[in-house]
């Protein structure tokens, strides 16, 4: 068995543990506080968020002229935004919001390969700031918003996550999102109350459990699909 290598450490915000890079032959693992972020060889959850956001957006993503904008909140190993870019029109823009600017030259320098080097297409921008800063900023703005962000409502690295996820937070994604746009959320599992507050806060929500490695294989993580009514614009 190769050992596992440690190959850079990050700071994140706010918080006392730090991002743990590791490598094991062209295996990359992502730790914090003794906890698996996030892996090279288990993808497919992350992938499924980009497949299930654009089930929904369906006819609006095909061709030119589309208009389709795009959030990413969280780069993690590129793997979202890897398939977003798969399944996109080539007019689309992507913007892509991660905090943490050693996470952004990892994918440039160290794993990116593994994902298609995706920050290197000229759909993409990168914006090396708080997703939830630039959501807070926008109204009527995306198409969608995927959020790959911490572990999900439950938080790990940092506390401002968790505000990501309350209801000011999903409100905020509401406005951000044009009238029958998509909020996508990656989560490690299950939670029914955070279904019932996205319902709360008038999205169209439900839950999507998705395999880890490949369809059927691996653990569970779960999905949320949650969709702005065609009908509603924001209001206070």
């Amino acid at each position: 068995m190769i050992p596992w290598e440690e190959i850079d450490r990050a700071t994140v915000p706010g918080r006392k543990n730090e991002l743990i890079l590791r490598r094991r032959g062209e295996e990359f693992s992502i730790r914090t506080g003794g906890t698996e972020l996030m892996n090279s060889r288990m993808h497919w959850s992350e992938e499924a968020l980009a497949n299930l956001a654009f089930e929904h957006m369906g006819q609006k993503t095909a061709g030119q002229g589309s208009g389709l904008r795009i959030l990413v909140g969280g780069l993690g190993m590129g793997y979202t935004l890897a398939r977003t870019l798969a399944l996109a029109p080539s007019d689309a823009r992507i913007l892509v919001a991660e905090l943490i600017p050693e996470v952004i030259a990892w994918n440039r320098s160290v794993f990116g390969h593994l994902a298609g080097m995706p920050l290197n297409d000229p759909r993409v921008r990168v914006d090396a700031s708080d997703v939830r800063a630039v959501i807070h900023r926008q109204t009527d703005a995306f198409n969608a918003i995927l959020l790959d962000v911490d572990n999900g409502p439950a938080g790990l690295t940092q506390d401002a996550n968790n505000r990501l996820y309350a209801e000011n937070g999903l409100k905020a994604a509401f406005r951000a999102l044009t009238p029958g746009g998509v909020l996508g959320i990656w989560s490690a599992g299950d939670d029914p109350v955070f279904t019932r507050r996205l319902a709360n806060c008038r999205f169209k929500a439900r839950a999507v459990p998705v395999s880890a490695v490949a369809p059927g294989r691996g653990g569970r993580h779960v999905v949320w699909i949650a969709v702005k009514p065609e009908a509603e614009r924001w209001r206070k």
